[in-house]
């Protein structure tokens, strides 16, 4: 695995975990491809792609004044196959509601492939809550 390499997907990775962070949704969905897919713990369907979690999305804030305050990621690793890679790591989340703010730990995993252009998109998430040790 070249360094390049890594740093590219590195960089992707730290590109959507900011724009996440930072709210800025645009960028943050940007980072999926059309077609990626979605599996959140806190969902009871897989989402089947980015417009379909975009939507889920807009509803949490209509019904519920959901949104993200900030974001930290720890224990990243990447593990690089060719064309895809696996990017996985621990999620501090605080977000807000209309019932108030909350800090959620989970885990999560990121499914990058590598576009027709170069560029290192999403195209799976898995997002599963972190138990305590």
């Amino acid at each position: 695995m070249s360094t390049t390499t890594v740093r590219e997907i590195q960089d992707a990775a730290d590109a959507l975990v900011a724009a996440f962070a930072e709210g800025r949704l645009d960028d943050y969905f940007g980072a999926f491809a059309p077609d990626a897919t979605f599996v959140f713990h806190t969902t009871p369907e897989r989402l089947g792609s980015t417009a379909e979690y975009r939507a889920l999305w807009q509803q949490w804030v209509e019904q519920d004044g959901f949104r993200i305050l900030g974001c930290t990621s720890s224990a990243q690793l990447i593990q690089h196959f060719g064309d895809t890679a696996v990017f996985s790591h621990d999620v501090e989340t605080r977000v807000a509601t209309d019932a108030g703010e909350e800090t959620v730990h989970e885990r999560e995993t990121i499914v990058f492939a590598r576009a027709d252009d170069g560029r290192w998109t999403a195209v799976h998430e898995h997002l599963s809550a972190r138990t305590a040790a």
